[in-house]
């Protein structure tokens, strides 16, 4: 059954039906985590490159758990409808989650189109220990959805400091 808000994005052209093989979400899902893991091993050195990066892998992350609706993004605010499904997808549950992955959103949108951008190490490292989080709910969420499904990839969440 689809929800109210997959609907309305239907209507408004902001989603669009598409068949998808496994091999797309498992290559976005890996994609997310190589994303985890080398914003892991730059954390020390460059801040808003962390950032920018943990924030990839939750958008790349999010992308594939509207693939395993049978959805992609269709408008110029794809970012958002991403964030805005993966929101509805997870619950309440994880609603502080992706309240952070929204936030996230506005500030690379902000770091990448205006001149803003004092980001703080802690900013950074939130933002990975967040995406880790986040990622890892997908990666069980699409398990959920297809229990047959086995990755071939390995995801190892180890938080910052």
């Amino acid at each position: 059954m689809k929800s109210k808000l997959i609907k309305k994005l239907e209507n408004e052209g902001k989603l669009k039906k598409q068949k998808v093989g496994f091999i797309q979400i498992e290559n976005l899902l890996k994609e997310a985590i190589i994303d985890l893991s080398e914003a892991k091993k730059i954390c020390l050195l460059s801040d808003r490159a962390t950032y920018i990066m943990a924030y990839m892998a939750m958008l790349k992350a999010g992308r594939a758990l509207l693939l395993t609706e049978g959805y992609v993004p269709d408008d110029g605010a794809q970012h958002k409808t991403v964030v805005e499904v993966t929101t509805q997808i997870l619950g309440e549950e994880y609603h502080a989650l992706t309240g952070q992955f929204e936030r996230m959103r506005r500030k690379r949108n902000e770091m990448t189109y205006e001149i803003s951008g004092l980001l703080s190490k802690t900013e950074s490292e939130k933002a990975l220990n967040d995406a880790m989080s986040l990622v890892k709910k997908i990666l069980d969420e699409v398990k959920t959805r297809n229990p047959q499904i086995e990755f071939e990839f390995e995801f190892e969440e180890k938080k910052t400091n």
